[in-house]
């Protein structure tokens, strides 16, 4: 594997809160890396620099040797980082491949223009092949035309990451996506991140279930108060005394 997306002393200030300070850690391409450290250890905050909501007070963030520091979220995307949020952001009252449909903005993207003398219908045609297609990867092949907001919450969830795969992303940030489930729909979550990584993308996950994440990643990074802290596999992370201590103690929440 080789070093895809790269973040080297990142910082983050907020007035006279320090949220990231001096990251650096990087993530190989075609891996699943995780992101981990206690409550306000900074996960977030540096999430929302890779993915363009924020701007870094100082540091880079280096994409296939591009540094995208500071590039709004849309052109983040455009070179291929999607983000998914702890929270649901799906159309509720749109169907499931409407939501799907929502994805393709960013490989097919709407000309007004051609869209009143009918010069998109190939392009209308593409977007909703690749939306199938993504529905179809997911398992949601037979809900298309399904309610979003009638959905089981694994269903929702799952739903999240094919509209995020509908845009061609050749990196995947995840924000918790496994928070509220039951050990069924994360175990069918785990496997559905399995396909996205042999289908070769880049994942790089914040979650607090250390279950999943020490059965999913190939590399862990842990932070404390905004710092990195630690970075090796899971059986490194698991045994590792600082990030044992960062839990306050607690060995059970990393075993």
């Amino acid at each position: 594997m080789t070093d895809f997306l790269e973040m080297r002393g990142l910082t983050m200030r907020f007035g006279g809160l320090m949220a990231v300070d001096g990251l650096s850690f990087k993530v190989a391409h075609g891996s699943i890396h995780g992101l981990i450290g206690p409550n306000g250890a900074g996960k977030t905050t540096t999430f929302n620099m890779i993915s363009g909501f924020y701007t870094p007070t100082s540091g880079q963030i280096l994409l296939r040797g591009e540094d995208i520091s500071g590039l709004s979220m849309h052109e983040v995307a455009r070179r291929g980082v999607v983000r998914t949020f702890q929270h649901s952001t799906l159309f509720a009252e749109l169907t499931v491949l409407e939501n799907a449909l929502v994805g393709t903005h960013m490989p097919f993207r709407p000309n007004i223009f051609a869209a009143i003398i009918g010069w998109d219908r190939e392009d209308r045609r593409g977007a909703e092949a690749r939306a199938r297609e993504a529905l179809e990867f997911f398992g949601l092949g037979d809900l298309a035309e399904e309610r979003a907001g009638d959905l089981s919450h694994g269903h929702q969830r799952a739903l999240g990451l094919a509209v995020a795969y509908a845009s061609h992303p050749d990196v995947m940030l995840l924000d918790e996506p496994f928070t509220g489930m039951n050990p069924e729909e994360t175990r069918q979550m785990m496997e559905l991140m399995r396909r996205l990584k042999a289908d070769g993308i880049t994942i790089l996950l914040v979650e607090h279930d250390m279950q999943a994440i020490m059965g999913l990643c190939d590399t862990i990074t842990c932070m404390s108060f905004g710092k990195f802290l630690a970075e090796g596999g899971p059986a490194d992370i698991r045994h590792h005394p600082a990030v044992i201590e960062a839990y306050l103690g607690g060995a059970r929440h990393v075993a």
